[in-house]
């Protein structure tokens, strides 16, 4: 069997609103010819186990890789280590003092409307983000199959979406913590941050299924954790949210975001031998698959 290398193709754009740097770019011009550009140079080929990417989504629900999963998705440092910084601030008013340092110097973004633009841009960013990375893995050669698997696969990242926001809600409901500048009781959890972070965790999941670029892969998925993190500090400088309700909300988008796809997607995880069935004439057959 031969598996095919794929291309990924990134983009840094938004929907209607004007970039700070560059007022006259509207992205609507420019997403229907990448698109296009888009469907010709990717997603053809196999994972490495010989299926494409979204092919097998929902199906099998095996409880062993839903447990495997909820408990990778705990433990990543993506997970924690927001949760951890939480808890620091928590300490004492250290919260309430950062949240007012960062209000008054706005150190990265200068104003809040300049945060509140670029956040807003950089959001746009990551969704279009998990959209085109999902197009440009690889799921056959077939049109039809292609596009079945890929509404599956879509179809789990958008349930880790809508997941997440769900969760957030929740916890804004049940904490009522009123927000830096007043305005309502639903400061805690940030829900741009939780948004950003579970876009951010599903395009970096995505990029992980695309050989093409392998040897950037990691360098495109630290430029995203570093654009998600952007719109939780902008969420500070803004007075919208505390520096612990942005920690929360990165670590609950990138935990529901990373539970939901390695729990439903089914892709192949590490480990020596895989295998993989399929329908033959009057019955079906078995493949081994060993990677060295």
């Amino acid at each position: 069997m031969v598996l095919m290398e794929n291309v990924s193709l990134t983009i840094f754009t938004g929907k209607s609103r004007n970039w700070v740097m560059h007022p006259k770019v509207h992205s609507s011009r420019f997403l229907l010819p990448v698109f296009t550009v888009l469907l010709f140079i990717s997603g053809c080929g196999t994972l490495e186990n010989g299926r494409g990417w979204g092919q097998d989504a929902f199906y099998p629900i095996e409880f062993d890789r839903i447990v495997r999963a909820g408990r990778n998705a705990l433990f990543d440092s993506r997970t924690l280590v927001p949760l951890a910084g939480a808890v620091v601030f928590a300490v004492d008013d250290f919260d309430e003092r950062v949240s007012d340092w960062a209000v008054d110097h706005k150190p990265i973004f200068g104003s809040s409307n300049n945060a509140r633009e670029i956040r807003n841009k950089i959001k746009d960013i990551l969704e279009i983000e998990v959209l085109v990375t999902a197009l440009a893995t690889p799921s056959g050669d077939d049109p039809k199959l292609w596009l079945y698997s890929k509404l599956k696969g879509l179809g789990v990242e958008v349930a880790a979406v809508r997941a997440t926001r769900s969760v957030t809600n929740l916890l804004k409901d049940a904490t009522n913590r009123r927000r830096p500048n007043g305005a309502n009781k639903e400061s805690f959890p940030s829900g741009c941050t939780s948004f950003a972070f579970s876009h951010m965790t599903l395009a970096n999941r995505n990029l992980d299924s695309i050989g093409y670029l392998e040897n950037i892969t990691p360098v495109l998925k630290a430029g995203n954790t570093f654009l998600a993190m952007g719109v939780g500090w902008a969420r500070v400088e803004e007075q919208g949210h505390y520096p612990s309700d942005v920690l929360v909300g990165a670590a609950l988008g990138n935990f529901l975001a990373s539970f939901i796809h390695d729990a439903f997607l089914n892709l192949p995880e590490d480990g020596s031998v895989d295998l993989a069935a399929f329908g033959i004439k009057g019955g079906a057959g078995v493949q081994m698959f060993f990677r060295f």
